[in-house]
């Protein structure tokens, strides 16, 4: 009975939400239209409901929709179908995998770095499992640990704990307010002063980064002096002191209380129903109304930033001396997340409102200030309340803005650019957009049944040359080891398991292809964050004792005689192979790409200069890696284990369907007859049926239609 009343008073609270969820989004569209009164543009219609899918589908997992996805979609009833497909895809794995490269890029994280792999983990299992925003932000900035046990540490030793690099990191990531240049100078184009910059600064005074034993343990502590000094040191200067902390502004409480009060409610409703706690004195009525917050007892109040920051301090750990808490960072992340610091929540809605929109309501999106104000600042104040009082949820965030008019417009062209400008400036019509990188090479993946082999064993037989080096003896002459040695390792073998051998694949008698280009090699996130979870010291001990035996083993090579060292010599042999390829997502890859790889070309950043920004331009390289790359070429080509080929061999082959199929699952829309008689003429271009349609798909890949949203 008990079990049964939970169930219902959870589906009560779920659809309460999701009702005030619905109702924000029309007063999101109410609040911009009327921001735009008086404002001589025009209005764009909406997109139809092919064209909302495929925008959506990219959107929110990265991808372009199946034939099955798309199937699916026009079976439901059309008033219904566009907010169930954006509920259905808030719950994919992709929707994790894809939200996780927009903080990836947010937050600068970087696989090579130390930390970064684990960092990468956390985000994305913060995502996977809903962290409230908020929350996951306070762990970044006040985490002291190893980068194993305590991955959101990953944050602070990406700008290597230096206090001044995290300052201005801190402040333009989570705040959206640009204090860097202050370290050196009074702020040219703002108010911040180089003596504020120290003081905030400050916050990661004592904050270290310590390497034990060659670098195979990193972790960051607190030290007992705040190495912030003040004045700088300069020539002169002798009488300097520690800075002491303090925040860049004071936070306006103003109009804020009644979403605050309904992120309180909300959080008290979720804690009760994940306790399975209803006391006989609590009603549905009670769990589904405000929260009085002068009764709330010795419940913590979630923005009293001083008795948070105390309390938390309090809980520290005393004889844990190692990973010692950092209590001006606890103070620092608990006023940054203040659900009434109103820059918190504008800097991120406005970030995802431009990565959904396509334009941030202020512009660059991480430039608040007063010179640089919000096109529509109403609008920007209903978004950031609406995602305060979802208790930072970040999946309501996003469900509010796809789910509005704004989200939905379609694109102006053939007007002229003041025209189109303007409409786009007001949010009335939809910018172009070229599919971020990663959704671009799944979205090829996807079109060109690429997640699975399509040929049968043994049906596509192919010739490569491999690159091999080969041990040989004085005069030259390749060393063949004797039976017995098969499987013996020594310190050679120990040398060339570190260095690598490097192994390259190219096509007989040609010369080095793009393949290595594209290829994406998948990231377990749940093995990486598990892997770190159970790192403890006797494991760092022992990878310490193995990584002391390697350098010995080099040290013998280094140290061996030059006439008795090993010689290799490089040898191409051609081997004949069942080429059979298949891609995995490029959103789980390690990150940054390298620099040539298919990411990087189409502006995935590098991660590493502060409020960098993925280039949306076009360039010639781009244009020749989908003209010539492997990943479309083999997108194009028709294998016989995929749908398309019975439409283009055999007896029942129908050159009018199977091209009718190409569009959607290549364009998500149905051809005109114009397109399909062209079609019709380029497949009978083809030696054979299937070469014909290949040629189809591939100038279908190519085009502006496939790289752009609707």
């Amino acid at each position: 009975m008990r079990t049964a009343v939970y169930g219902i008073v959870g589906s009560l609270i779920l659809s309460f939400f999701l009702s005030q969820s619905i109702q924000a989004a029309s007063e999101l569209d109410r609040v911009l239209a009327e921001e735009n009164a008086g404002k001589s543009v025009k209005v764009a219609p909406p997109v139809d409901d092919l064209a909302f899918i495929r925008r959506v589908y990219v959107d929110l997992i990265g991808r372009i929709p199946n034939t099955l996805e798309i199937e699916e979609y026009q079976k439901w009833t059309a008033s219904e179908r566009r907010d169930r497909v954006v509920d259905k895809l808030l719950k994919e794995d992709r929707f994790t995998d894809r939200w996780t490269v927009f903080f990836a890029d947010m937050l600068r994280i970087r696989s090579g770095q130390t930390g970064g792999s684990q960092f990468m983990a956390f985000v994305h299992q913060a995502v996977k499992d809903g962290m409230p925003y908020d929350e996951m932000v306070r762990r970044m900035i006040s985490a002291n640990g190893k980068a194993g046990r305590t991955p959101e540490v990953g944050f602070v030793l990406g700008d290597d704990a230096d206090a001044m690099a995290l300052a201005g990191a801190t402040a333009q990531t989570f705040l959206g307010i640009r204090i860097a240049c202050a370290e050196c100078h009074d702020h040219p184009f703002d108010k911040w002063t180089r003596e504020e910059f120290y003081g905030f600064a400050a916050f990661f005074g004592k904050t270290q980064r310590v390497e034990q034993r060659q670098g195979r343990s990193v972790y960051t502590t607190e030290g007992n002096v705040n190495r912030i000094m003040w004045p700088p040191a300069a020539p002169g200067v002798t009488d300097r002191k520690p800075v002491q902390a303090e925040f860049l502004y004071q936070i306006d409480q103003k109009n804020m209380k009644p979403f605050v009060d309904r992120m309180l409610a909300m959080r008290d409703a979720e804690a009760k129903r994940k306790a399975n706690v209803v006391t006989k004195d609590t009603t549905v009525d009670d769990l589904l109304s405000g929260v009085d917050v002068s009764k709330a007892g010795k419940k913590p109040v979630a923005f009293d930033v001083a008795g948070q920051a105390n309390k938390d301090i309090r809980k520290i750990d005393v004889e844990a001396d190692l990973y010692r808490k950092s209590e001006l960072r606890h103070h620092l992340a608990a006023t940054i997340t203040d659900p009434y610091n109103r820059y918190f929540s504008w800097t991120l809605s406005n970030r995802v409102w431009k990565e959904l929109v396509g334009r941030g309501i202020v512009e660059p999106i991480d430039d608040f200030r007063s010179e640089n104000k919000p096109s529509h600042p109403k609008t920007l104040d209903h978004l950031s309340n609406e995602f305060v009082a979802s208790g930072f949820d970040f999946r309501s965030l996003v469900r509010l803005i796809v789910t509005s008019e704004v989200y939905q417009r379609g694109r102006y062209s053939g007007l002229d650019e003041a025209t189109r400008v303007a409409a786009e400036e007001a949010f009335v019509a939809a910018p172009m957009r070229r599919m971020v990188s990663e959704a671009l090479f799944d979205s090829v993946v996807e079109a060109g049944h690429l997640w699975k082999e399509k040929y049968p064993d043994g049906a596509n037989k192919r010739t490569l040359r491999q690159m091999v080096q080969v041990r040989v003896d004085e005069a030259g002459k390749p060393i063949v080891a004797a039976k017995g040695d098969k499987g013996k390792k020594g310190p050679d073998d120990k040398m060339m398991a570190a260095g690598g051998n490097m192994m390259a694949m190219k096509p007989a008698g040609g010369e080095m292809s793009g393949y290595s280009l594209e290829m994406a090699i998948e990231v377990d996130f749940s093995a990486v964050l598990a892997a770190a979870m159970k790192d403890d010291e006797p494991q760092i001990e022992m990878m310490e004792a193995i990584s002391a035996e390697d350098l010995e083993a080099r040290r013998m090579v280094a140290e061996r005689p030059a006439q008795n060292r090993p010689r290799y010599v490089t040898k191409y042999v051609d081997v004949t192979v069942d080429y059979n390829p298949k891609f995995t997502s490029s959103m789980r890859m390690e990150s940054p790409a390298p620099r040539p790889h298919f990411l990087r070309v189409f502006g995935q950043p590098a991660r590493e200069a502060l409020g960098e920004q993925r280039d949306a331009l076009p360039s010639m390289r781009q244009a020749l890696m989908l003209l010539n790359g492997s990943l479309t070429h083999e997108a194009s080509r028709v294998g016989p284990l995929e749908p398309m080929h019975r439409l283009i061999v055999g007896s029942k082959a129908n050159i009018d369907a199977a091209i009718k199929l190409a569009y959607k699952e290549i364009m998500t829309r149905e051809p005109s007859a114009d397109e399909i008689a062209f079609a019709k003429e380029v497949v009978a271009g083809g030696e054979t049926p299937a070469d014909g349609m290949a040629d189809l798909r591939w100038a279908l890949l190519n085009s502006n239609e496939f790289r752009y949203l609707p």
